[in-house]
């Protein structure tokens, strides 16, 4: 491939386009009326307006990618995550079309985008599964007999479902037959699909994915895990990679339990197989997501690998150029998602201009954005600004790191997760280890964000009257000394 279009856009597209122009690679942008002044458009050698901004009149539209790609002479697609990252249909669209797809094949997409079949798929291979049923269950009375059997509380979650949507918790037998019908409900509305199963209830999860690779040559490696127990809305926030608590064995466990499953549908390119893990240690899968996630950026760091460009290597029909055992964790990377969403307001998105934008910098500090400053971020698509990563020799270092880094990252205009972030690189349940997906049920309120903003406030307020004062003084009476300062006489000299 000479040249392919990213079908995405803001920061995952800029990041994709980065790594294709260091392959000598030609890239192409896609964006709508919205994004026509966004980084990525002015990033990439080519851009073609696909539409309005909504995203169903722009970056969801399949055919206008096909076309954006027969106009401008790409040959291949990389769709980054989100909008048709995971759409069996558009894959199978641009493999009709004679187009590459950077991902898996159209059928693997099919097995993993439902959870049912998914679960179906990891058994052949006697991967561990929580408790509930195998298959969809309609008949009310019928789920709520096989409930009791499962033993509650029990999770109703939808086969087509993600992002939480479709997903009941149901403590007894009297809330049962009330919360299936809203699961039924809410997931028809979102996924057009209303198959719903249920699974024993895990009351302190941990939230663990390993990332895998697979080619066309039937080689498939894992990556180590990611820990992303941080989460709000039953979504990401907070991402690390090594985890904490996984211990050699547990980890090189999963590693294997997680190759099956790629192996399970014969997968290529790069994919990321989710688990939940109790209290004792436990794991369980839970689904695969077929795409580049969020937060590879911490398994790149701890690896050295560039997962992009191990996507493009593999859709060139390329094998993967390293074996399992040449694979080692280095150091720990933390990542926190920096969200235009104000923690305070029950994370609600805060959308405005970025007045002030100015990115931390130095040793072991990474950003991955699509932003600067005077731009607006678009109320159409996700909040998310930037990730921002940080690597260190040692998980307490990488911390500190990041604490650091959020105190130098500096965004006015809209509010942030930023003060969010440094809440959970402080808390002591996050900095032993000792948290799961309730961190922030648990430990957050906004409070916490409300007088750490009063004490910023004050102590702004000392500094700005201690710079007046000085700054009055001085015009009162020249500085003791001034005139003989080596300072001004070197001056001079110059």
């Amino acid at each position: 491939m000479q040249k392919i279009l990213v079908a995405n856009r803001g920061e995952i597209a800029l990041r994709i386009m980065r790594s294709a122009r260091e392959m000598g690679i030609k890239t192409v942008a896609v964006y709508s009326h919205a994004d026509r002044d966004a980084l990525h458009v002015r990033y990439a050698d080519e851009a073609v307006n696909i539409g309005e901004a909504p995203s169903s009149q722009s970056y969801l539209i399949g055919e206008k990618i096909i076309a954006a790609c027969k106009q401008t002479g790409a040959e291949g697609i990389h769709p980054g995550y989100g909008f048709l990252s995971e759409n069996a249909g558009f894959a199978r669209l641009v493999k009709d079309s004679g187009l590459i797809l950077i991902g898996p094949s159209p059928e693997a997409m099919e097995v993993m985008g439902n959870k049912l079949s998914a679960k179906a798929a990891a058994l052949k291979y006697n991967i561990p599964m929580v408790p509930g049923t195998e298959e969809a269950i309609t008949d009310v009375n019928e789920a709520k007999k096989r409930a009791i059997e499962v033993g509650f509380p029990i999770l109703i979650k939808a086969a087509a479902g993600g992002g939480g949507k479709g997903m009941r918790i149901v403590e007894g037998p009297a809330d049962f037959e009330e919360q299936m019908q809203l699961a039924v409900s809410e997931a028809t509305s979102a996924f057009g699909d209303g198959s719903v199963f249920i699974e024993r209830y895990v009351s302190s999860p941990k939230h663990i994915e390993i990332q895998v690779l697979g080619d066309t040559h039937g080689n498939i490696v894992h990556l180590f895990e990611r820990d992303c127990s941080v989460q709000r809305r039953h979504q990401k926030v907070v991402e690390e990679a090594p985890s904490a608590i996984l211990t050699p064995e547990i980890r090189e466990k999963m590693g294997r339990c997680a190759v099956d499953v790629a192996r399970s549908v014969n997968y290529t390119g790069a994919g990321t197989v989710e688990f939940i893990m109790d209290e004792g240690l436990n794991f369980y899968f839970l689904e695969m997501n077929t795409r580049l996630q969020v937060e590879h950026p911490v398994t790149e760091l701890i690896t050295g690998i560039d997962l992009v460009k191990e996507q493009i290597k593999i859709a060139r029909g390329e094998a993967i150029s390293f074996k399992q055992e040449d694979l080692k964790i280095q150091g720990h990377a933390i990542e926190l998602r920096v969200y235009a969403e104000d923690p305070a307001n029950n994370f609600l998105p805060d959308i405005g201009t970025l007045q002030t934008y100015i990115t931390p910098k130095g040793p072991g500090v990474r950003v991955d954005d699509g932003f600067e400053q005077g731009m607006e971020i678009p109320i159409y698509y996700d909040p998310m600004i930037a990730k921002l990563i940080t690597f260190a020799d040692t998980r307490a270092e990488a911390i500190e790191r990041m604490i650091r880094a959020i105190d130098e990252y500096q965004i006015t205009g809209i509010t942030t997760t930023l003060g969010f972030g440094r809440f959970v690189m402080q808390h002591e349940a996050f900095t032993s280890g000792n948290f799961d997906t309730h961190f922030v049920k648990k430990y957050f309120s906004p409070e916490v964000l409300r007088e750490s903003r009063e004490d910023e406030a004050i102590v702004a307020a000392i500094v700005m009257e201690q710079i007046l004062s000085k700054k009055r003084v001085s015009i009162a009476a020249p500085v003791a000394g001034a005139n003989s300062s080596n300072w001004i006489k070197n001056r001079k000299q110059i």
